[in-house]
């Protein structure tokens, strides 16, 4: 049984500089693991999480990616799931995941999230909801509005994110556990990963 998810978000390779990490049944990254989305960044990252002595793990992309931007990923452990557009059902909980939205694709991408999905997994977060980023007053939402509509729709229990940095955190609106899970702080300095516990 599934009762807590490990979020991390936005490592950009400091994800071995990650050590004591919490006990969890599943870890879940939102993606932007690397900084300049070469293979060797990616490789060095898969070798990582792999490692993870967790249940299950689980993984989409963000935009510094791109190395994985058009494909799959082959030769990941049998409990590690790379997920960019589809879903899998683990101890009955059904976890979705969504790289980041490429322009042209992100209305595509984001109706075709199925109805019955219990954990949302993105890289950018929904319209709104921990997406605020902005100096000097000027407070901006780098959310998506699209998938805010389509959470609305389809109501998950939980949607993880990362993508804006300064939305770090967790909150709960309408019956979904939200939660921007962007370890990166400024200055290079990490937030701590984000454990959720499921109900």
């Amino acid at each position: 049984m599934i009762r807590t998810i490990l979020c991390l978000s936005d490592t950009h390779n400091r994800h071995r500089s990650l050590r004591n990490l919490p006990q969890a049944d599943v870890l879940v990254h939102c993606g932007d693991f690397t900084e300049y989305g070469t293979e060797a960044e990616a490789l060095d990252f898969l070798n990582w999480f792999c490692d993870q002595p967790y249940r299950y793990k689980l993984f989409t992309v963000g935009n510094h990616d791109v190395c994985f931007y058009g494909g799959g990923v082959e030769g990941l452990d049998g409990n590690c799931y790379f997920l960019s557009g589809n879903g899998v059902t683990l101890d009955g909980v059904h976890f979705h995941g969504l790289p980041f939205f490429i322009e042209g694709l992100e209305n595509h991408s984001v109706q075709a999230v199925p109805s019955g999905v219990d954990v949302l997994i993105s890289h950018q977060p929904p319209f709104g909801v921990l997406d605020e980023a902005g100096e000097s007053g000027k407070v901006c939402h780098y959310g998506s509005e699209s998938l805010a509509q389509r959470i609305h729709d389809i109501r998950p229990s939980y949607c993880l994110f990362g993508h804006v940095h300064a939305g770090y955190g967790m909150t709960e609106k309408d019956g979904t556990v939200y939660v921007n899970a962007a370890l990166m702080r400024d200055g290079g300095q990490l937030n701590e990963p984000v454990l959720v516990r499921i109900d």
